[in-house]
C-alpha cells in the first residue's frame, strides 16, 4: 500500500509540473544565435537538483568555441565541486536558419535544437558518467533564454525512460 501511495504521489508532482514550450510568448526582443554567442570563450557555472530540488552537484565550466560557417565546435572542460573534471567535445551543424544538429561522446544519435527568439530547445539521449566509473543513459531537454548580449540561461530537464530524475541550471557568460 505504502508504494501505491508514494507512485500515486509521484504522478501528482509530476502533472503538476511543466516545462517551456518554443510557442511560449517571448519575453525580448532578442535574437539568440548560437554560433555568435558561444564563438570565443564563454564560462558557465551550474548545478543539478534532483526532482525534490536538493542539490546533488554543483560545476563550473570552460568554453572554447569556434565557428567555421557551418559547424560550431564547442569544448567543454568541466570541473566538478566534489574535485572531479570531465571534458565534453560537441559538434554543432547548422541545418536551417533556425535549426541545428549536433554529436558529442556518449550522446545517442544526434542532438537536435531549434533557435526562435531569444530562446534554444535542444533535445538528445546521453550517457553520463557516474562518479564511479559506470554510465547512466538519460535525456535531456535543455532550454536556453538569452538574457543579455554576454549572459545565458539554460534549464535542462533531465529523465530516465520518461521519468523525471532533475534539473540542471546554468549560467553562461560570454567573455570578450
Amino acid at each position: 500500500m505504502k508504494t501505491i501511495l508514494k507512485i500515486a504521489a509521484l504522478s501528482l508532482l509530476l502533472g503538476c509540473s511543466g516545462a517551456p514550450d518554443l510557442s511560449d510568448e517571448t519575453l525580448s526582443d532578442r535574437e539568440l544565435n548560437l554560433e555568435e554567442f558561444f564563438e570565443g570563450r564563454t564560462v558557465a557555472r551550474g548545478q543539478f537538483q534532483d526532482l525534490f530540488g536538493t542539490v546533488k552537484r554543483r560545476f563550473d565550466v570552460e568554453i572554447a568555441g569556434s565557428w567555421d560557417g557551418r559547424t560550431l565546435t564547442l569544448v567543454e572542460d568541466f570541473t566538478y565541486s566534489d574535485g572531479g573534471t570531465e571534458q565534453r567535445t560537441w559538434t554543432l551543424r547548422k541545418t536551417g536558419e533556425d535549426s541545428w544538429v549536433g554529436t558529442a561522446p556518449g550522446v545517442q544519435g544526434q542532438a537536435t535544437g531549434t533557435e526562435k527568439g531569444d530562446t534554444f530547445n535542444w533535445t538528445y539521449q546521453i550517457d553520463l558518467p557516474g562518479r564511479d566509473g559506470s554510465t547512466m543513459r538519460v535525456d535531456f531537454d535543455d532550454w536556453m533564454w538569452l538574457l543579455s548580449d554576454d549572459r545565458l540561461l539554460n534549464r535542462a530537464y533531465v529523465s530516465r525512460f520518461g521519468v523525471p530524475l532533475g534539473e540542471a541550471i546554468i549560467l553562461f557568460e560570454k567573455k570578450r
